[in-house]
This record gives structure tokens, sequence and C-alpha cells, in this order.
């Protein structure tokens, strides 16, 4: 009488295994929308290409709607890999303390947001008392909860009184065309989009200017699901690590990504962004 139900047991028990092996065989990674997700997919191509090379498993990039879906997959384990802004790592971590940063590129040690206007009247942001701001996502680093916390911190002001209308744009790009728009007076992103805007000729600097830029903060990381198998989360730490500007394939690579070079990280680092986080009121 017990064969069937032992022999469906082992069955199932069978196609678990599978599904794990399966899941083991593919590293689902994926990124904060803080970009159009066209520009996210082309700076991500190579990259995937190279991590398959160096950990011999196929590397499936998975695109997200916003940021907090990719803080739920990465915390539930339906991501392996993502690219984090200093306070989704927080909401990660707080969720799944385990989930490890594991590098950063070089300047985000050093990151800085950048306060931009088209406005010719606005020189600092006493300026801006009573006139429209824009932000990026509510739950971006660079793009909100550093500059909010700087602002609330060393000149006292709380957006939501001081701004006539607060706006949030979703995504630094954005926030850059609304202020070149004029749909916003003002607003902030992070430094290294802003330069890749100007570089690329994608805003134009006789109308819009930067003025002011924020103290530095940790920002961007790399981060893996807590329950990550330990030889592979080293093997991916040591694939971003060995990127080497020298070489031009590594270097194309690199560009892409924004980085003169990835250096390691740890959750420590991110302490400072939990705090902020929690002054500003954004974690409760």
């Amino acid at each position: 009488m017990l064969k069937r139900p032992l022999a469906l047991f082992a069955g199932l028990a069978l196609s678990c295994c599978a599904v794990v092996a399966q899941a083991a065989d593919v590293l689902r990674v994926s990124a904060i929308p803080d970009e159009a997700p066209t520009e996210l997919l082309r700076k991500f191509k190579p990259l995937g290409e190279y991590l398959e090379q160096q950990l011999g498993i196929k590397v499936q990039f998975v695109p997200v709607a916003d940021y907090p879906a990719v803080v739920e997959s990465l915390a539930s384990d339906r991501l392996d890999l993502a690219w984090l802004g200093g306070f989704t790592f927080v909401q990660v971590h707080l969720k799944d303390p385990k989930a490890t940063p594991l590098v950063q590129r070089e300047q985000d040690a050093k990151f800085t947001s950048k306060f931009i206007t088209a406005n010719p009247d606005v020189k600092s942001l006493k300026d801006l008392k009573g006139k429209t701001f824009a932000f990026g996502s509510i739950s971006s680093t660079s793009g909100s909860l550093m500059p909010r916390y700087f602002m609330l911190k060393n000149d006292n002001i709380k957006p939501e009184e001081y701004f006539s209308r607060v706006a949030y744009s979703g995504a630094h790009d954005a926030t850059a065309a609304w202020v070149q728009a004029g749909k916003a007076d003002a607003g902030v992103l992070n430094a290294s989009v802003w330069d890749k805007l100007v570089a690329a000729g994608k805003v134009d600097t006789s109308k819009v200017r930067v003025f002011a830029t924020t103290p530095e903060y940790f920002d961007y990381n790399w981060t893996v699901r807590g329950n990550m198998d330990p030889a592979l989360k080293e093997k991916i730490k040591q694939a971003f690590l060995a990127l080497d500007p020298a070489k031009p394939a590594d270097k194309a690579i690199l560009d892409l990504q924004a980085a003169s070079r990835f250096i390691e990280t740890k959750p420590e680092n991110y302490q400072g962004t939990e705090q902020a986080a929690r002054e500003a009121g954004l974690l409760k």
C-alpha cells in the first residue's frame, strides 16, 4: 500500500532537486531602474557575457519595474545578484541580514549628488524657497535619500515644506530632462549619470548647470542573496575584482559601468546610509 505514495514522494523529491540544480546553472541578475531600461540592458550585456565566461554558468538579466521590486526579489531569492544603491542595499539587508555587498566601483566609496537648474536666478538652495523641485525615485540613494538628508542636516530644509511642489521623476536621466524642459525649477541626480549625460551631449549645458554638490557618501554596490553558496559568492567577487583597465576588453566593460575599477565593500559601509534614512523618515 505504501509503494505508490513512496514512489510519488521520490518523484517529487527528484523534481525539486532538478529545479534546484537548474536554478544553480543560471545566475539571475538585475539592477535598480535608475536609468532607462534600454540603457540598463546596453550597460549590462558585455558584463553578463564576461561573468558567464568567468563563472561557467548562464547569466540572465531580469528587468524590474521599480526599486521595491529589486529589494523584494533579492530578499526572497528570486534574484541572485543585483546592482543596488546604498539605500536599496539597506532595505535588502534589513529583510535578509545575510545578503552580502561584494564590490563597488572605486568612486562609490566617495559618491556625490549634483543639484541642477535651468533657472538663471537660482544660485543656491536658498534661492529655491517656494519653487518646484524634482527628485529621482523615492528609493534612490543619490537621487533622493542623501540629498534630502544633507538638505535637512546642513540647511534645515524640509523639502515638502520648503518647495512649492516636490515631484519624483523615477530616474536620474529623467530628472535632468525635467529640469531642462522647465518641468521643475531644480532637481538632483547622481554625479556619475550627470557626467555621462554631459559627455554624451544629452543635456544642454548652456541651459542646465550644477549649482551645488552634496558631501561624499557610500553608494552603489553589487549584492548577492544571503543563502548563496560561499564558493560561488567568492567567484563572483573575484570576477569583478579581476577586471583590468589595462586590458581593452575589460576597459570596455568598466567604461560602460562608469568604473575605473571595482573594489571590495562591506555592510558596515552603509550604516551611515541607514541612519540617514531613519533621520529622513524613510525607514521606521
